[in-house]
């Protein structure tokens, strides 16, 4: 775990470390995800997105959280 901890805090992309960057990645992903669905109802063009993009966003958001969860908890370990 001291190799996730170093990953997560140590590294510093900006004025975040990566914990930061990761969390703002999942959060993208979830509001694309969702804009995707909700906007279904008043866009032609995002009727057209095929049902498998949202799944594969969904898949996606599930995969980066687990990361953040990860890094997060190695703080602690």
């Amino acid at each position: 775990m001291n190799a996730l901890f170093d990953l997560a805090y140590g590294t510093s992309l900006g004025p975040f470390p990566m914990i930061a960057w990761v969390g703002f990645l999942t959060y993208a992903v979830i509001l694309t995800a969702s804009f995707l669905a909700a906007g279904r109802r008043w866009s032609a063009r995002l009727r057209r997105v095929p049902l498998r993009v949202h799944k594969a966003l969904g898949i996606l958001s599930l995969i980066v959280a687990t990361l953040h969860l990860l890094m997060g908890v190695s703080a602690y370990i």
